[in-house]
């Protein structure tokens, strides 16, 4: 009996794994959903100016993009980010995570920007109060400052089409 005590004991881990390794770490629900955006004072990465996020995403429905540099998907979704951008559906927020200005500043001419504001979160203060644990990610804020929507990964324009766009529409009309 004691011997078959260790091949139980990994048949269960093997199961545990194999059923771990089916879940899909972008469709994981965010325990941020529901929750207020968080009002910490940032720094504009444009102007150096200090402001609270909440002062530039109140009373509009905001999109807020976390990205860096060096961020191979970031730069994959960025001609989305772009399109989004020029449409004007939604304000749009750029989190520069764990960067520098000059690579970022080099990145954005390169590819554009998309962005009404961007804040520069060298340290990753924004980036550990979201918990963002990889780039890129993107969040939909209501006229309230309640987050309402997280992706972990790259925009798509089919994940725009028929998730985000039709949410952010929705939440206009609040």
């Amino acid at each position: 009996m004691n011997k078959f005590v260790p091949l139980a004991l990994f048949v269960v881990l093997v199961g545990f794994l194999y059923v771990g390794l089916g879940l899909d770490a972008k469709k994981l629900p965010s325990p941020l959903i529901g929750k207020d955006f968080p009002n910490i004072e940032v720094e504009d990465f444009n102007t150096g100016e200090r402001y609270f996020t909440k002062d530039k995403l109140k009373n509009k429905v905001s999109l807020i993009n976390v990205w860096a540099s060096w961020c191979v998907t970031c730069k994959a979704e960025h001609d989305m980010l772009n399109e989004i951008g020029s449409s004007n559906v939604v304000q749009m927020m750029g989190v520069n995570y764990k960067d520098t200005k000059k690579d970022a500043n080099r990145y954005l001419k390169g590819l554009g920007n998309p962005y009404d504001f961007i804040v520069f979160d060298e340290q990753g203060k924004l980036g550990l109060e979201l918990g963002v644990y990889a780039t890129p990610e993107t969040f939909i804020i209501d006229k309230q400052g309640v987050i309402r929507f997280k992706r972990i990964g790259e925009m798509t324009r089919s994940i725009w089409i028929e998730q985000v766009l039709p949410l952010i529409k929705q939440l206009k009309t609040k």
